[in-house]
């Protein structure tokens, strides 16, 4: 699977390694192309899986805010209802292509 944005793969990995999460894959943190993303002082907490850390995209210099995201720590009732630590993994808003 990867993730593309304005035809540049920012994550790829096999199917078998995402974790599908409420119609997102998360990928590995390892899969996510480091000079593709950046951290955004965009605040989030979600009630059930903790605090997120948001990312913009960057693509050809250009910087598109908060296309994605991952839970650092998420709670270990979430861990439990998904079946598998997420710590880490990053999924992409809607706007970021996933496909095989």
């Amino acid at each position: 699977m990867k993730a593309v944005f304005a035809g540049t793969v920012l994550a790829e990995a096999d199917e078998s390694e995402l974790v599908q999460i409420e119609g997102n894959y998360y990928f590995p943190p390892s899969t996510v192309h480091p000079a593709a993303l950046v951290e955004s002082p965009t605040p989030h907490t979600s009630s059930e899986k903790g605090v997120r850390q948001n990312y913009s995209v960057i693509v050809d210099g250009e910087k598109h805010e908060d296309l994605a995201w991952t839970y650092p720590e998420p709670s270990p009732s979430e861990i439990e209802a998904v079946g598998t630590d997420f710590s880490g993994y990053v999924a992409f808003s809607p706007e970021v292509e996933v496909r095989s």
